[in-house]
C-alpha cells in the first residue's frame, strides 16, 4: 500500500482508469492495510468502496475461482523474499543455499559502498558486456568474470541496483539508472547459462522502503574454480544483426523497438556517443518511455515492473503479440533487456535481446535506416 502514500496517489489511480463513479473492492494479504487503503479512497470522493478480507482462506485457496498470475512471478522477488533468504536461508518456495546477491552498477562503485543490502556483492556491468560496442562479452570473458563474482550455473543470483545519479551519467545514461544494469546483468547472466536468476523488484528503493538494515561493507566476492556449463547455455536469447535481418523478413517475427518517439522518429539519437539518429526499417515501436534515460511506461512510481497485463496491453495495441519470436532492442542493451525481461516474465516463449541494437545497427552505413513518422 506504500503507493497510497505518494503526494500524487490519485493520479496514479485515474490513470489506471478507476474513477469515483466505479464500485471498488479492495482486498490484500493484510485486513489493517486493506483497510488503510479503502479508506483513502473514501477520503478523496470515491464513494463505493468495499472491503474483501477473504483472498487467502477462500479466495485464493479455492482452485476453482479464477486467478491472474505472472507465470514468472518467482524470478521478480520482493524484499520480504529477499530479507528472509539473507536472514534464514530458507525462504518460501526456495531450497538452495548457493546464492549470491549482486548490487549492480556501472562504473560507480560508490554507488554500492554507500548502502546496500547487507551481504550484496558489487558487480560492475562492464564485467559483462564490452564497452567498444556494449554487447555482451565473449563465452571465455563471461566464464571468467562469473567465476570471479562466485556464480556457477546452478547459483541462484539476486540482482538489484539503485537509482540515482552519479557523475558520469552523461557520458552515459544508464548509469543514472542502476537497477535497469542489474536487469541487464539479469539477461546477460540467463543467456550465459545461470538457471536461475531473480531480479528485486523496484531494486534498492524497494529494501529502502521496506525499512531494512543497510550495510556499507564491502563485501569480499568468493571466486569459484569453474562455471559448470559450457557458455552459452541459452544462446537464443540473443539476436545479432545476421539473425536480426532474417528477423525482418519473417512474417513470425518482429524486431521491437524500446527506445522513445523521438528517438525512432529520428529526432534524437539518444546518446552523446551515437552520431545516427533514425531507426531500423520494419521495427515496430513498443512505447517504453519519453527519452533515453527513462521507462516509465514499464514502470510503476515506485520503480516496480508495472503490472504485466498493462505491459501487455501496451504491446497488443502496437500488434507485439506472443505468437512470434520477439527482439527488443533499444540503443546499446540496457531498455531492450528491461523489455525483455518483461516479456520473458509474462512466460512469451519466444523472446530475445537484439544486443547490438541502434548503436551496432547505425554504425554499419551499408545497413538501411528511416526517418519521420512512419506511414
Amino acid at each position: 500500500m506504500k503507493w497510497t502514500n505518494y503526494i500524487d496517489w490519485i493520479e496514479i489511480v485515474s490513470s489506471k482508469g478507476i474513477s469515483p463513479d466505479h464500485k471498488i473492492v479492495v482486498y490484500g494479504y493484510n485486513k489493517e492495510e486493506t483497510e488503510k487503503v479503502a479508506n483513502r479512497f473514501l477520503h478523496v470522493g470515491y464513494r463505493d468502496v468495499n472491503i474483501y478480507n477473504h483472498f487467502i482462506d477462500e479466495w485464493s485457496a479455492n482452485s476453482g475461482l479464477p486467478m491472474e498470475h505472472l507465470p514468472g512471478y518467482r524470478q521478480l522477488v520482493s524484499a520480504d523474499w529477499v530479507n528472509t533468504l539473507i536472514s534464514e536461508n530458507n525462504p518460501p518456495e526456495y531450497n538452495n543455499n548457493n546464492f549470491v546477491v549482486c548490487h549492480a552498477h556501472y562504473r560507480n562503485r560508490d554507488a554500492y559502498l554507500s548502502g546496500h543490502i547487507p551481504g550484496a556483492i558489487d558487480i560492475d556491468t562492464l564485467a559483462l558486456e564490452a564497452p567498444e560496442t556494449w554487447n555482451r562479452r565473449s563465452p571465455a570473458e563471461l566464464k571468467t568474470a562469473l567465476e570471479q563474482h562466485g556464480i556457477t550455473t546452478d547459483t541462484t543470483v539476486i540482482l538489484y541496483g539503485k537509482f540515482m545519479w552519479p557523475d558520469n551519467a552523461d557520458e552515459f545514461p544508464g548509469s543514472a539508472a542502476g537497477h535497469i544494469g542489474a536487469i541487464r546483468c539479469a539477461f546477460i547472466m540467463m543467456y550465459a547459462g545461470v538457471k536461475d536468476v531473480r531480479v528485486l523488484n523496484g531494486g534498492f528503493q524497494s529494501w529502502k522502503d521496506a525499512g531494512y538494515e543497510i550495510s556499507t561493507y564491502d563485501v569480499p566476492k568468493n571466486p569459484v574454480a569453474g562455471f559448470g556449463a559450457e557458455i552459452p547455455g541459452k544462446p537464443e536469447l540473443a539476436v545479432d544483426i545476421p539473425e536480426a535481418k532474417e528477423m525482418l523478413k519473417s512474417n513470425d517475427a518482429e524486431l521491437v523497438c524500446v527506445r522513445s518517439w523521438p528517438e525512432y522518429i529520428g529526432e534524437v539519437s539518444g546518446y552523446n556517443y551515437i552520431k545516427k539518429k533514425g531507426r531500423i526499417p520494419g521495427a515496430v515501436f513498443g512505447n517504453c518511455g519519453s527519452d533515453a534515460y527513462h521507462m516509465e511506461n514499464y514502470r510503476n512510481v515506485d520503480h516496480t515492473t508495472r503490472e504485466f497485463h498493462e505491459i501487455a496491453e501496451i504491446w497488443e495495441e502496437a500488434g507485439i503479440t506472443p505468437d512470434k519470436h520477439l527482439a527488443f532492442y533499444c540503443g546499446t542493451g540496457w531498455r531492450g533487456s528491461e523489455a525483455f525481461y518483461n516479456a520473458w516474465l509474462m512466460g512469451w516463449p519466444r523472446v530475445s535481446v537484439f544486443d547490438g541494437g541502434w548503436f551496432e545497427w547505425s554504425n554499419d552505413p551499408e545497413n538501411p535506416y528511416e526517418t519521420g513518422v512512419p506511414k
